[in-house]
């Protein structure tokens, strides 16, 4: 299962991580992002010990969606180091959020 992503959570889960998070942006009301939600759902799953899988609500986190800025959802951040080092906007297949996953592992 996703890591349910806070402000309250985010430093120590994303930038304090020392495996590879990708970041699901999303919320409650977007189409696109239902359909990639499941996606994100799998690779929790298919990545356990070797990188963090997080979801985040935009609408609970505007801060940090200003932060990273996130315009448009879904939008997959992934995080290594601390840092952004790769991007994803929009609903995209499975094996492309895995192959950003994979470079980073």
């Amino acid at each position: 299962m996703a890591k349910e992503l806070t402000t309250t959570n985010f430093d120590n889960e994303v930038l304090q991580s020392d495996k590879p998070v990708l970041v699901d942006f999303w919320a409650a009301w977007c189409g696109p992002c239902k359909m990639i939600g499941p996606l994100v759902e799998e690779l929790s799953g298919e990545y356990e010990g070797k990188a963090t899988v997080g979801k985040l609500d935009v609408d609970q986190n505007q801060d940090l969606a200003v932060r990273y800025g996130v315009r448009s959802i879904p939008t997959i951040l992934y995080f290594k180091n601390g840092e952004v080092v790769d991007k994803v906007v929009g609903a995209v297949p499975k094996s492309q959020l895995a192959a950003k996953l994979d470079a980073l592992v």
